[in-house]
C-alpha cells in the first residue's frame, strides 16, 4: 500500500516553493518521500513451529516491503491495515483488563524498532485471553502459534 503525505495548506506549499516552484502552480502535492519507512525487528520463540522461531527483519515502506519475515507482504499490509484503523498493535494489555484465564501456550514474541514514526517495544505471550486476542490480532507479523 502507498502511504503518502499530501500538502494542502498555503503556507506547506510555499515552503516548498524554493525546491519546487512548478509545485505550487499545481496545487496539493503528494509527497511519499516524507512517508516513513517501518523497521521492525521480531523475535519469536516456542511457537510450535520451529520454521516460525527465530529473528526476522520487517521493512514496510513506500513502495516496498522488504526483510526476511516469512511472511513480509501480509506483514506490512496489515500493519497498513491496522494503522489505517487507528489501532496500535503495539499497545499492552490494559492493567485493569478483565481477560479469561486460557492458557495458549508458550510462545513469546518481543517486537522492536519504528512503526509510523514511533518507538516499538513491545512484548508478546499467550497467557491468557487477552493476550492471545493481542498476538492473534497481528497476524501474520506473529506467526500461528501451537498451544
Amino acid at each position: 500500500m502507498l502511504r503518502r503525505l499530501v500538502l494542502t495548506s498555503a503556507a506547506s506549499l510555499a515552503a516548498l516553493g524554493a525546491a519546487a516552484p512548478a509545485a505550487v502552480a499545481l496545487g496539493p502535492l503528494p509527497l511519499p518521500l516524507l512517508a516513513g519507512t517501518d523497521s521492525l525487528t521480531v523475535t519469536v520463540k516456542h511457537s510450535g513451529n520451529p520454521m516460525a522461531d527465530g529473528t526476522f527483519e520487517l521493512k514496510c515502506g513506500l513502495r516496498t516491503a522488504e526483510g526476511n519475515h516469512p511472511r513480509v507482504q501480509g506483514a506490512c499490509d496489515r500493519l497498513d491495515e491496522l494503522a489505517e484503523q487507528g489501532k496500535d498493535p503495539f499497545a499492552p494489555v490494559a492493567k485493569d483488563q478483565m481477560c479469561t484465564q486460557q492458557h495458549g501456550g508458550n510462545a513469546t514474541a518481543h517486537i522492536t524498532g519504528t512503526w509510523q514514526g514511533q518507538d516499538v517495544d513491545a512484548h508478546f505471550t499467550r497467557t491468557n485471553g487477552c493476550e492471545i486476542a493481542r498476538w492473534d490480532d497481528l497476524k501474520p507479523v506473529l506467526p500461528m502459534a501451537r498451544s
